[in-house]
């Protein structure tokens, strides 16, 4: 439930801070920053804990191919309410105050639980490396300004229409009286498939290792229902996106194994403009794509041109080609259609009319050797999983292999690790469940998204100059 205005509008104002009047400046060179796993605090079992996951990601999914289904001024994504995420720390204001954050490609603003008044009902519990996250404070910051309802960057967030009244205001707050003129930029309320969250629009400092930004424009969230502990860092397409501010012309992040998700020491990361990558250092790469559906206005945060479109071509599965609609592989003049890639959904996605096939093909491939277990299938809510009898279990069991095949010949050849889970506290009671999910076929949107899951121990670099995705199978640890 999103809060009454009245309740922004109070914390907004005893903030205490003014219109902002600073500009933008930065020093080049890469920027390398830890990326961590987000986990609950205490562990579920192992079937729920699949279960939240795939909940999540099905959640997530419903809100990135339908975003419009919200009727307020502006959107985001979902964060994945388990231990699917992964977070970097990123330090704002004068002085600095360092919070740690979602890396999401799926979304472009960044947001932070913000003020000592900050609320958070139904909130995540996660373990974050660094501890509990406490809200950032503005007014002990010195860099810290409300964006006025004139500044261009209001505009990132709130439609034409909301902003029209604006266009009479004095450009400053300090020679402002008239009624119904908002001085400042209008509150923002951004709607999740099972959360939301509101606040306003702030004009602070980002300081990275050998690099300040001023003047970045972060959402400032007074208000949380269902949220992360901390808050989203936007890497999505678009002018309030981390790359967007920072001009980045290209960025990447090694996603570690879950399988460490209880050793806290080990780590990936998330380099921003590092260096050029090429097919010589066994890259592959594969072009973004346009999604054809007609430009949305500046503050349409839910378009789905802000989602990063590559073009997937087919699925193999043991060496053989799933037979799946084309429709389903390409944008269609609607903007439906196509496959996404996205680090904030945990499994990856797909459509009925993809997964069915798909899920039809293990099943034809692993016929004679294990059977289906439906008692597995509703408890994790994943399809299809397989019993594993006990001699299976001992041993290494081998399953048909995965491939995605992009345009350009760029070739995913999954390890078994980021598309199958082993469950289950017995070998009497094990089974391995595909970690692919689907709806009920909620219309319109990216037919595929491609999720963390499978991006596991995946150099993954989205080159933002040359419009291209590129990755290569590595271990992240400490990368």
């Amino acid at each position: 439930m999103a809060p009454p205005l009245s309740i922004l509008l109070s914390l907004l104002f005893s903030c205490s801070l003014f219109f902002p009047l600073s500009s933008s400046s930065s020093s080049p060179g890469p920027v390398s920053l830890p990326l961590h796993r987000l986990s609950l605090l205490p562990h579920p079992e192992p079937f729920q804990r699949l279960a939240g996951l795939a909940n999540a990601s099905v959640f997530r999914a419903s809100l990135l191919k339908n975003p419009k289904t919200a009727t307020h001024p502006a959107r985001a994504s979902l964060f994945p309410h388990s231990y699917g995420g992964y977070s970097l720390t990123l330090a704002f204001g004068t002085p600095t105050q360092k919070i740690p954050l979602l890396l999401d490609t799926g979304s472009q603003l960044t947001w932070i639980p913000c003020t000592a008044s900050y609320q958070c009902r139904r909130c995540a519990s996660l373990a974050y490396p660094a501890g509990p996250t406490a809200a950032f404070l503005p007014k002990p910051s010195s860099s810290a300004r409300l964006i006025g309802c004139r500044n261009p960057k209001c505009s990132w967030i709130h439609s034409p229409e909301l902003l029209s009244r604006c266009k009479d205001c004095p450009s400053s707050t300090n020679n402002s009286s008239s009624s119904g003129c908002p001085v400042v930029c209008p509150p923002y309320v951004f709607i999740y498939g099972s959360g939301s969250t509101a606040g306003v629009l702030l004009s602070e400092t980002l300081s990275l290792p050998g690099r300040t930004v001023t003047d970045f424009a972060v959402g400032c969230s007074v208000y949380s229902d269902g949220q992360p502990a901390g808050g989203i860092a936007g890497f999505g397409r678009g002018a309030p996106s981390i790359p967007a501010q920072l001009g980045l012309k290209r960025f990447s992040y090694c996603l570690i194994s879950r399988r460490f998700d209880d050793d806290a020491a080990e780590r990936g990361s998330v380099v921003l403009d590092g260096a050029r990558d090429s097919s010589a250092d066994a890259v592959s790469f594969t072009p973004f794509l346009k999604n054809p559906s007609p430009s949305p206005s500046a503050a349409d945060l839910s378009a789905f041109s802000v989602y990063y479109y590559v073009g997937l071509r087919k699925i193999t599965v043991g060496g053989k080609k799933v037979k799946i609609p084309y429709s389903t592989l390409v944008p269609g003049p609607d903007g439906n259609g196509g496959t996404i890639v996205d680090s904030g959904t945990t499994f990856t996605y797909m459509e009925p009319a993809v997964l069915e096939p798909v899920a039809a093909a293990f099943t034809d491939r692993l016929a004679g050797r294990l059977n289906r277990s439906t008692t597995v299938e509703r408890q994790t809510g994943l399809r299809p999983c397989f019993a594993v009898p006990p001699v299976a279990a001992a041993k290494k069991l081998e399953l048909p292999e995965m491939v995605l095949h992009f345009k350009g010949g760029a070739e995913m050849r999954l390890p078994v690790e980021n598309y199958f889970a082993f469950v289950g506290e017995s070998r009497e009671a094990a089974a391995v469940c595909l970690t692919v999910v689907s709806d009920g076929g909620v219309a319109g949107g990216p037919a595929i998204i491609l999720g963390s899951f499978q991006q596991q121990n995946y150099y993954m670099v989205y080159d933002l100059q040359r419009e291209r995705l590129g990755f290569r199978r590595q271990s992240c640890i400490g990368s």
